[in-house]
């Protein structure tokens, strides 16, 4: 993600214009370091997106599609921890309780669970200067984290938990709705003050379409503000 978006600003920087064409790869790659697989793994995930069109034989040019720009872009996927920069949070991640659990019908479909199979339920709250801002239950398959779940350390971002144990995100399918907090959360967890929500139900996938987590996220909906380009 950090190449692709380094492109992004790259274009944006230089002001291209729609059919105009980007640097090329030795460029970017001088530019933006890492290796050459590297960025053309970001030029294809911009290639899929819409943004750059290839023409053999020429190069990769910026489409329309590439010039338009929302502050940010609820089809964006990355961590919380990522997105908190962009909004100004700086979180403090509290883990409200995990366990190893059986999933319901939903999470079972969802992860693609075999008969018998267990998830762990890991509950936590992001909180900006103590006060809490996004409510957080994800669902990991069990299968995937070698370790005892009490050995883990889940105050972190959950995108690196799974990356050091093999299993890296790369993208997801989201539903997005306004709903309130669950009141079981609400009574447990003292978040009668928490308002109206924006949640985001999220399957994560590796990049080879491995589903590996479930996760449901409520944004404080006076705290947030999602954007998104009609094409």
């Amino acid at each position: 993600m950090r190449f692709r978006d380094g492109i992004l600003n790259l274009v944006a920087e230089r002001g291209l214009k729609a059919g105009e064409k980007i640097p090329t790869e030795a460029e970017l790659k001088a530019h933006l370091g890492g290796s050459r697989p590297t960025i053309r793994e970001a030029l294809k995930l911009l290639e899929q997106a819409g943004i750059l069109s290839v023409e053999h034989g020429r190069g990769r040019f910026l489409t329309a599609a590439g010039t338009l720009h929302v502050a940010r872009s609820i089809t964006h996927f990355e961590s919380i921890t990522e997105m908190a920069g962009h909004f100004g949070y700086s979180y403090e991640n509290r883990v409200l309780g995990f366990s190893e659990e059986t999933p319901d019908k939903a999470v079972r479909a969802a992860l693609k669970l075999a008969p018998g199979e267990t998830i762990i339920r890991l509950e936590r709250l992001r909180l900006h200067e103590r006060k809490p801002l996004i409510y957080c239950l994800a669902m990991i398959r069990r299968s995937l984290i070698s370790d005892p779940i009490y050995e883990v350390d889940w105050s972190g971002s959950l995108n690196a938990v799974l990356e050091r144990y093999g299993y890296p995100p790369r993208m997801s399918t989201a539903e997005a709705r306004a709903e309130m907090l669950p009141e079981s959360a609400v009574s447990r967890h003292g978040l009668s003050d928490f308002g109206p929500a924006f949640l985001i139900d999220e399957t994560v996938f590796t990049r080879s379409g491995e589903p590996i987590m479930f996760a449901s996220d409520w944004y404080k909906g006076s705290h947030f503000a999602f954007n998104f380009a009609r094409k």
